[in-house]
């Protein structure tokens, strides 16, 4: 007897088209997609319910991974779990019960793939029973919309304001220089290739390229669902853009820095000792609250680029700076503009945005800084520091190694491909080669 997995396989792998009979009441729920809010250690799945015929109740049945969890990526696993879902939605419709052998429904199957193996013909020119339905003509819009919709359980609440953002600039570009563009299904690579031409021309070449990979993530959302026939957008090249790059401190300028904020802004102070001595990034510091900071055994926890959850000590050099926190809501908010612990009712974002201006105010135009420093700068200078005090009792591999631990860095490749970009890494003096070569 056939088991479930090997009818959704089988779809799977033979058809993608689906009909559906609405005049019908189901005996089942839709199915739907458990994505584990975008947490790629747990396993994503396809789950339904089905109406006990015992009870008369819907009952949630074991729910179908298939192969869905050997992909790495959100949007690979999310592109399969959708074609098993529509398969599984197929089944249904057709009279799959998990409650029965469906021996009559495999044996259709199978008889209409042997019939076009048979003739040598694809499956879509056999003659169907079933009513074939017409897609649904989607405005631009509402097809940006319903990407944007099944992106959100995948991405972080800034990743999708990104998308909305660009999503509405092109829909703005649209309107004004192509307004005979109504429909989603309208959309071409020449098209987007113009309006990519145009954000070049007002701005960078990275700006041009986050738009066109932007863009690329909600047309495939949309190709997936079969909305829309390709992924245009992946064709157009991407640029060549070299980025600017935060130099790290001399000596002189980072002690005089500290120096002149003990006075001037001991609050800023506080929020730039959080990126050098524990290295955190500047939106890292901002989404800290009081209760991630463990007074007990001096660790700190927080969200970092490339994990959900990152825990790190906090050195001693920094622990005596911070005031006393016990007294303080748990809730609070760590870094706001007036006080350490309180409510700052805004998005990360703009905490980090502020900052940021409140540096370039208070401390780049007093020291008449350029645009190549700012608060990274902080972070490539301490790790350049930390990493040169390891190196003189380590090989560079050890080095390397216990450097890795305190930076939070997931990969030896990443940390030495990071220590390259910010010059941590500079050899000895090689003037006795440079003699030998002229000798």
């Amino acid at each position: 007897m056939p088991n479930f997995k090997e009818l959704v396989t089988f779809e799977y792998e033979n058809e993608y088209e689906s009909a559906y009979d609405l005049s019908v009441k189901r005996n089942f729920s839709i199915p739907k997609i458990y994505s584990a809010n975008g947490d790629l250690q747990k396993r994503w799945y396809v789950y339904f319910s089905f109406r006990d015929p015992k009870s008369g109740k819907l009952k949630r049945q074991t729910p179908f991974y298939g192969d869905a969890n050997k992909y790495k990526t959100k949007e690979d696993r999310m592109s399969v779990l959708v074609i098993y879902r529509k398969v599984l939605l197929r089944l249904l419709n057709k009279g799959y019960n998990p409650y029965s052998d469906n021996l009559e429904l495999h044996q259709s199957l199978t008889s209409k793939n042997n019939v076009a193996n048979n003739l040598n013909l694809p499956d879509k020119v056999l003659p169907k029973s079933e009513p074939i339905l017409e897609k649904p003509k989607m405005t631009i819009q509402e097809g940006f919309n319903f990407g944007i919709k099944l992106k959100e359980k995948l991405v972080s609440p800034s990743t999708k304001r990104d998308y909305e953002s660009k999503i509405k600039n092109f829909s703005k570009w649209l309107s004004v220089n192509h307004a005979e563009i109504k429909f989603i299904s309208q959309l071409n690579k020449k098209l987007v290739l113009e309006f990519l031409n145009d954000v070049l021309d007002r701005n960078s070449a990275r700006t041009r390229n986050n738009y066109k990979t932007d863009l690329s993530s909600i047309i495939q959302v949309l190709v997936d669902n079969e909305i829309i026939e390709q992924n245009f957008v992946k064709k157009i090249p991407k640029l060549k853009s070299t980025p600017e790059r935060n130099k790290t401190y001399s000596q002189n300028i980072q002690e005089e820095i500290f120096e002149y904020l003990e006075v001037q802004d001991p609050i800023l102070l506080l929020y730039i000792k959080f990126i050098s001595y524990n290295f955190l990034r500047p939106i890292e510091v901002c989404r800290l609250r009081v209760k991630d900071i463990d007074i007990k055994n001096r660790r700190i926890q927080f969200k970092a680029k490339n994990s959900p959850l990152k825990t790190k000590i906090i050195p001693e050099l920094l622990w005596n700076d911070l005031p006393d926190l016990t007294k303080l809501d748990k809730e609070a908010v760590l870094f706001t503009p007036n006080k350490i612990g309180g409510t700052w009712n805004t998005l990360v974002d703009n905490r980090r945005d502020y900052f940021s201006k409140r540096f370039r105010k208070v401390v780049k135009e007093h020291f008449k800084l350029g645009i190549n420093y700012g608060l990274y700068s902080f972070r490539h200078t301490y790790i350049t520091k930390v990493y040169r005090a390891l190196m003189k009792d380590s090989s560079p591999f050890e080095a390397k190694s216990k450097l890795m631990l305190i930076t939070g860095h997931s990969s030896m490749t990443a940390l030495e491909k990071y220590l390259r970009d910010i010059d941590a890494e500079l050899p000895e003096d090689y003037s006795t080669m440079l003699k030998n070569v002229h000798e």
